[in-house]
């Protein structure tokens, strides 16, 4: 065991689940694919028209500023549905279109039993928290600092801090692992140790690396 480094943190759409990664990034650019497609296309109306009806709720989501109550009314009468229509439908595609990345998952669960700590940072809104971060994951992973739960979002140092926080760590004692590039810098100043995810065996060979370091 690296006696400098005590903990690995994980990224979870993209990285710890792999599927359709489209989402209001910080420049509110939302890819036409995946999960709100397909929530577009049952709904029949037009992706744009999706867009402008959940744009503000879903940003206001991820950083936890409107609950999942208030996000699903407003948006189901933006989308002349119901909220228990609108939640049923993110819940079946985002478990539809995310699958577990058992290779990555199954290499934290490793790196834990050999004495790291494990830990997860995400930025998520309150609808695919569920299908997303499983039992399985509050089982093995401590802390899971999600960003609707704490009311703050990547790539704000604050997070990052949060996390360390929790964790009971220096930032150099760290590394982390994400998959949107504009989300390392903030990281890597903090002096956390920092892989941009691509691949498994990128991740896994990186991680290695700077652990024999």
């Amino acid at each position: 065991m690296n006696k400098k480094i005590k903990a690995i943190i994980f990224d979870v759409g993209g990285v710890l689940q792999l599927g359709d990664n489209s989402e209001l990034h910080h420049k509110r650019i939302i890819s036409k694919g995946g999960v709100h497609s397909n929530v577009a296309r049952a709904l029949r109306v037009s992706f744009d028209q999706y867009l402008d009806s959940i744009d503000s709720v879903y940003a206001k989501s991820i950083e936890g500023k409107i609950s999942e109550e208030k996000a699903l009314k407003i948006m189901a009468k933006n989308l002349k549905t119901t909220s228990l229509r609108l939640k049923q439908l993110y819940s079946k595609n985002y478990k539809k279109t995310f699958k577990l990345n058992k290779q990555l998952f199954n290499y934290a669960l490793k790196k834990k039993k050999q004495g790291y700590k494990i830990a997860i940072l995400s930025d998520q809104w309150w609808l695919p928290k569920e299908a997303l971060i499983t039992k399985e994951f509050y089982h093995f992973f401590s802390p899971i600092i999600l960003s609707c739960d704490v009311g703050m979002r990547k790539p704000d140092s604050k997070i990052y801090k949060l996390t360390l926080k929790k964790l009971k760590l220096k930032p150099k004692e760290t590394i982390f692992v994400d998959n949107q590039l504009w989300n390392i810098p903030p990281a890597r100043k903090l002096g956390m140790k920092t892989i941009l995810f691509k691949n498994n065996k990128q991740t896994i060979k990186e991680i290695e690396k700077i652990l024999k370091h």
